[in-house]
């Protein structure tokens, strides 16, 4: 097992021969204190939603690093993220900017990830919602 990128105490699960994952883990290990968050989508603090799919995601993101900085977690304790989108070919097409802003927000450290297509989300302009669960080391 490898450490994850600036995640101390936070190990990356791949197993031998397999090849490397792009943009998520496998599978993580972590011992410590955790931090989860609810179904997170993408309005600010007057719930106000973001216009379009990649600024959705890019105030999702922003969201939960604002969540975990309240649970005193940072990116790089993340273990894993859970996607809900309405529309998994919106997602594909527009892989490159989803790419950049989650590096924006999260820097390089890649947890286990699902991405899972939805018929709608609770709020219905919402057009992606993601549940992140992260590990504090003790």
């Amino acid at each position: 097992m490898a450490p994850a990128a600036g995640g101390e105490g936070v190990q990356v699960l791949q197993p031998g021969g397999w090849p490397a994952p792009k943009g998520y883990a496998n599978g993580m290990a972590a011992d410590g204190r955790i931090v989860v968050t609810g179904g997170v989508i993408g309005w600010d603090e007057k719930e106000r939603l973001a216009s379009g799919f990649v600024a959705q995601v890019r105030q999702t993101l922003a969201n939960i690093k604002a969540i975990l900085e309240a649970g005193g977690a940072r990116p790089e304790h993340l273990v894993r993220l859970t996607w809900y989108v309405v529309d998994i070919e919106e997602y594909l097409a527009n892989l490159k900017p989803l790419g950049q802003a989650y590096r924006e927000t999260f820097g390089t450290h890649y947890p286990a990830m699902a991405l899972v297509q939805v018929v709608r989300l609770v709020e219905k302009a919402a057009r992606v919602e993601i549940e992140a669960t992260a590990v504090v080391p003790r």
